[in-house]
Order: C-alpha cells, then structure tokens, then sequence
C-alpha cells in the first residue's frame, strides 16, 4: 500500500538508513574487536614463549623443564584455558603445565623451521579447540644439543567470549545510540516540514476569508509555491472580477428590453386586449426571475468563502428597508438575534437569502413576522417565520426540491409564482454553502423557513 504521509515516509526511510548504518557499524565494531583481541593474545603467547625459553633448563638426565612459574596463575590451574608444553625431540619426551595435567597437545607433524613462530589451532582438553604457538629452538645441554618444539596454547573459547561480551556492550549501545538518532530524525522531520504546515495554515486562512494571499517569508525552496499559488489567486480574482462585470452587464443590457415589453403590456391593457397583456406581463415575470436566478447562480460560481460578517446590521438594514414599503408598512417584525453572532458568507449571498426569505414573509403575512437566529453548534441557525396561509403540508418537500415550481394551488390565498422562484434562489445560494432550506408551519400559522450557516 502506498504511504500517502510525507512525513511517515521521511521517518521510515531515516529509520531504515539509521538502523542500517549502525548494524554495519555493530558487526565492523565486533570484528575489529576481534582482530584486535587476536593480535593482543598472540603477542602474550610469544611472550610467555620466550620466557618459557628463558627459563628452560635440563637435569642430570637431560630432561627439560623450568626455572620457576610463569607469572599468569592459570597455567597452575587445571584445564584453565591457558597451557604450555615443551616436547623434546631428540629423547620424545614432555614437559607441561599443571593446566593441562594429563593431556598432551597433539601439535601438527610437520617440522617447523628453527626460530621461527608456527601459529596452529589443536585439541585441548575436553573437547575444546586451542590457538597453539610453537617455536622450535636448539638447546645447549652441556651434554649436547637438543631440540626442544615450545608451545603455548590458549583456548578459543576466551576470544569467542570476550567478543560476545563486547557484542552485547556494543549492541545495547548501539540500541541507545539509534533511539536518540530517530528521535533527533523526527524532530529533524518535523523542523523541515513546518513551512509546509505554515503554507496549509495560510491557504485555510484564505478560504476562510482572513487573508488574501499567502505571506510566509525565509526559506527560498519554499518562495517559489508561495509566489505561484499568490499568482494563481491573483489570476482567480481577476477571473472572478470580470464575471461579475459580466453579469451585470447582461442584467443591465435585458432590463430596458423587459421594461419596454411591459409597457407595451400596459399599453395593450389599455386598448382593451388584457388578455394578451397579462400574457406579456407573466412571460416577462418569468423572464426576470430565470435571469435572477442565472445570475445569481454566475455569481456563485466564482465566489469564495470570505470572513465571517455580523448578522445584526445586515438583518436590520433588510427589516429597516421593508417597512418602508407598501406591503410591509403595516407588518409587526419580531427580531430575536443573540448578541454577536456572525456567519462566514459573501454580504451579497446573505442579502439574497434574508431578503427573498423576508419578502415571501412579508407578501404573505397578515400582520407579523418572526426572524430568529441564534447559535447551532459552530455555526448559526436562522428561522424565518410568517403568520400567513403558508403552503400546504403536501407541497412542503416539493417547495425546496430541485427544478420544482410552486404555483397558486400549492400555496394560501394570495400566493403567487414570486414565492416558488425566490426560494429555488435561496436553495441555490445555500447549497452552494453546503446547507439547506427546510420549510415546516409555523406556530404563527403560516411558514416556517429554517437553514444554517457556518460560523
């Protein structure tokens, strides 16, 4: 399976690298360690072979042995490990020590040359495997010359337990030392990739709406992202900006056409043919309100989520401008706002939604409306309420599904298509926040709208 974590990645491959640089590291450091032992062992064997042949004196009979003890205790001890041997050639006969009490090393046949230091692995006792070195030197007896073959021999075991010994050292070590380089490595990691995390925080900062570009400055790897993600923001504000321009000049360029078409209308009411007029007049409703909601939807597409504004003065300003006029002089509004709430939303998106809410309220109520908003969560929850006919219970799920128009039969007594079109734009407003527009009976009689918005 393929890691998708940068930073899982980066700590498994320094794992890896650290774990196998030190296991190298552990097996050079035991076989150094071994060599070492090896030669430090040699050079005491050739020592002891000379002292062995300082000391090397003859009897009466001609047999060799020693002037006095080596210094090391153990070639007194029995199967200490640590053994010498001289064998007479010319009588073939054996001097030991103690250590090895009744064994005699078995040296190889062949003959070695005079002087010079033979080194041989051979059998000691009880089983074990010795490293043997041999001289093999002339003697003056004062009766004659002899040949003596001096050994010494240590067993192999020493060695094989002075590297474990250490191999354990070095590897507990070895542990510790691995532990403190991934630690250091993920400290490392995390140091390097915190300019990443800065650029994340950045970008949420400005989806979020605090900020409108990216402003992390030192490392130069980093400089260049930065630069081309603010080039690509610039570019989408550029984009969005002639969007915008562009829908309202389409908006501007079909108002004189449909304003000249009603007054046709009108003019074709007054000429007794008020059939054809209402006809006109209905077509060049339907008209505006599909290139409203075009718009509307045009707009959206090349918005982003900015801070959040506060809700009081934008609700207000909506109520202030109702009452003055003709249908909503004479509506009583209840406004209930926790103090301080806010919501994160264009101002142009949050006018769309609370005044074609509160102009459906305000067409239908017969003397009051209700807007309620308070905290839901991390976000806002906001109902609008009428005392009006409101719209039958049957028609509810179909007012705020998509594509679906209300008409006169589906609504109370004084109704029209306005109420059906505004709503299908605040559904579309809402849905492109990720929210939806639930309609239930008020408890004043008439509809209730309810949705929610981030905080």
């Amino acid at each position: 399976m393929k890691i998708r974590s940068l930073r899982l990645r980066l700590m498994i491959s320094a794992t890896g690298a650290i774990l196998l640089a030190l296991t190298i590291a552990g097996f050079g450091m035991v076989a150094l360690f071994e060599r070492h032992v090896e030669r430090r062992i040699g050079s005491e064997l050739d020592t002891y072979l000379n002292q062995i042949a300082a000391r090397t004196i003859f009897d009466a009979d001609g047999t060799a042995s020693l002037s006095g003890k080596l210094a090391d205790p153990r070639f007194d001890q029995v199967y200490s490990g640590l053994y010498w041997q001289i064998a007479d050639e010319t009588a073939n006969n054996y001097t030991r020590s103690r250590s090895l009490w009744d064994v005699k090393l078995d040296l190889p046949p062949d003959v070695p040359t005079l002087g010079v230091i033979d080194v041989h692995d051979v059998d000691g006792p009880q089983g074990t495997r010795l490293r043997a070195h041999e001289r093999r030197l002339i003697f003056d007896t004062g009766q004659g010359e002899k040949i003596l073959r001096l050994t010494v021999a240590i067993d192999n075991g020493v060695v094989a337990n002075l590297s474990a010994d250490f191999a354990a050292e070095v590897t507990l070590s070895l542990l510790l030392l691995a532990a403190f380089l991934i630690v250091a490595g993920w400290v490392q990691i995390n140091v390097g990739l915190r300019p990443l995390s800065a650029i994340r925080r950045g970008l949420t900062a400005i989806a979020s709406g605090k900020t409108k570009r990216l402003a992390i400055d030192g490392l130069s790897e980093i400089a260049p992202l930065v630069e081309e993600v603010n080039s690509l923001l610039d570019v989408q504000d550029d984009a969005m900006a002639r969007a915008r321009d562009r829908a309202a000049d389409l908006a501007h360029g079909f108002k004189t056409p449909l304003t000249a078409l009603l007054a046709d209308a009108a003019r074709l009411r007054g000429g007794g043919n008020a059939q054809i007029a209402d006809e006109i007049e209905r077509t060049v409703t339907r008209m505006r309100g599909h290139i409203e909601r075009e718009l509307t939807r045009s707009r959206l597409r090349n918005t982003l989520t900015t801070a959040a504004i506060e809700l009081a003065p934008v609700v207000q300003g909506l109520i202030d401008t109702l009452k003055r006029t003709p249908g909503g002089e004479h509506i009583d509004f209840e406004l209930r706002l926790e103090a301080g709430l806010t919501a994160r939303i264009e101002h142009d998106d949050l006018n769309e939604i609370l005044g074609n809410l509160l102009e459906n309220a305000v067409r239908h109520a017969r003397g009051k409306v209700r807007l309620v908003a308070a905290r839901a969560g991390a976000g806002v929850g906001l109902d609008i309420e009428d005392d009006g006919p409101g719209i039958a219970s049957a028609h509810l799920k179909a007012a705020t599904d998509r594509g679906k128009r209300l008409d006169s039969s589906s609504v109370g007594a004084g109704q029209g298509s306005g109420a059906g079109l505004g709503l299908a734009i605040v559904c579309d407003v809402l849905d492109h926040y990720g929210q939806n527009l639930t309609l239930n009976r008020s408890d004043l009689g008439g509809l209730k709208a309810s949705f929610e918005l981030a905080g």
